[in-house]
């Protein structure tokens, strides 16, 4: 019987795993100014879930792959997302000032610092994922992930976000729940979905796997993103580690914001069981199974 410490300790494991490979890649000895050498190893090595790259490992054991061999590509999916937050935190973006507790990275350094961290491991996520081998795999992995990374899902879904917030072009759109899903689809779901397919890709999975994890991520990713959004209204900010209370300042679209508290965790509850159902399509190793599907009822019961 796999019991919730089996769990806890398995997946230790897996972060220290990522951690050791994340801190190799961005070493940088020769060549890399020290400065945005320390920009960038301070964005992507701050603490933190590592839930994508993990989700990308899950998903290699899960349809019988050997996880080592995904490090590669977990560890360009914790980069695309570091260069992210480093971005979306920006003063041109969210404006925000602390991140996982600690001062985000235009703060600790500078805004051109900061800006250049984030190309820099943009840049090195694609370098990790030309480490897959066969070339063949790293082929269809780097398009994978640049299609996520990209202009119609995560950079397409934050230019909605932002074009709301900042007023910016001459027709404003009108909030509607499809409108505010669809971002989310594109933002918060679209890294979810690639990671699991990266690290599915790596094990060999069947087209049946690889569907199932489609639909798991996308519901994930919506019930990661609906549960951060109540976060934002009801959370502890010295536990979530940034600050709260965003959303309605700034008139920002959120799922609270649109249907309410007690409809949102009603969603949220829709979407996770959701998740599970198509969990339960992937006929695999049970451990991992066991982990993705208790990381899914968890996002329930959120605090951080």
């Amino acid at each position: 019987m796999i019991t919730m410490s089996d769990l806890s300790s398995y997946l230790e494991t897996l972060r220290g795993e990522v951690d050791s490979a994340l801190d190799r890649a961005t070493a940088f000895e020769v060549g890399c100014p020290v400065r945005l050498r320390d920009a960038i190893r301070y964005g992507v090595l701050a603490p933190g879930k590592r839930l994508r790259p993990l989700m990308a490992l899950l998903a290699c054991e899960l349809c019988g792959g050997e996880r080592k061999k995904a490090l590669p590509a977990a560890c360009a999916i914790e980069m695309i997302h570091a260069y992210s937050l480093i971005h979306d935190d920006l003063p041109a973006m969210d404006d925000d000032d602390l991140r996982r507790g600690m001062p985000t990275c235009h703060k600790k350094f500078d805004e051109p610092t900061a800006i250049l961290a984030g190309d820099a491991l943009l840049a090195l996520a694609f370098e990790m994922i030309g480490n897959l081998t066969p070339p063949e795999l790293a082929g269809r992995c780097c398009k994978e992930l640049a299609v996520a990374a990209g202009p119609c899902r995560l950079v397409g879904g934050q230019m909605d976000d932002v074009s709301h917030e900042k007023k910016l072009g001459d027709e404003a759109p009108e909030a509607s729940w499809e409108l505010v899903e669809q971002i989310h689809v594109r933002k918060t779901s679209a890294l979810m979905r690639v990671s699991l397919r990266l690290g599915a890709l790596v094990a060999g999975a069947s087209e049946e796997q690889l569907d199932a994890l489609d639909d798991f991520g996308i519901n994930y990713g919506l019930a990661f993103q609906i549960t951060d959004d109540l976060l934002d209204v009801l959370g502890d900010e010295k536990t979530v580690g940034k600050r709260l209370r965003k959303d309605a300042d700034k008139e920002k679209w959120s799922y609270p914001t649109l249907i309410g508290v007690d409809e949102s965790r009603k969603e949220a509850e829709r979407v996770v069981l959701l998740a599970e159902q198509a969990l339960q399509r992937v006929a695999g190793h049970s451990m991992p199974l066991e982990i993705l599907s208790s990381m899914t009822r968890s996002l329930l019961n959120r605090e951080k």
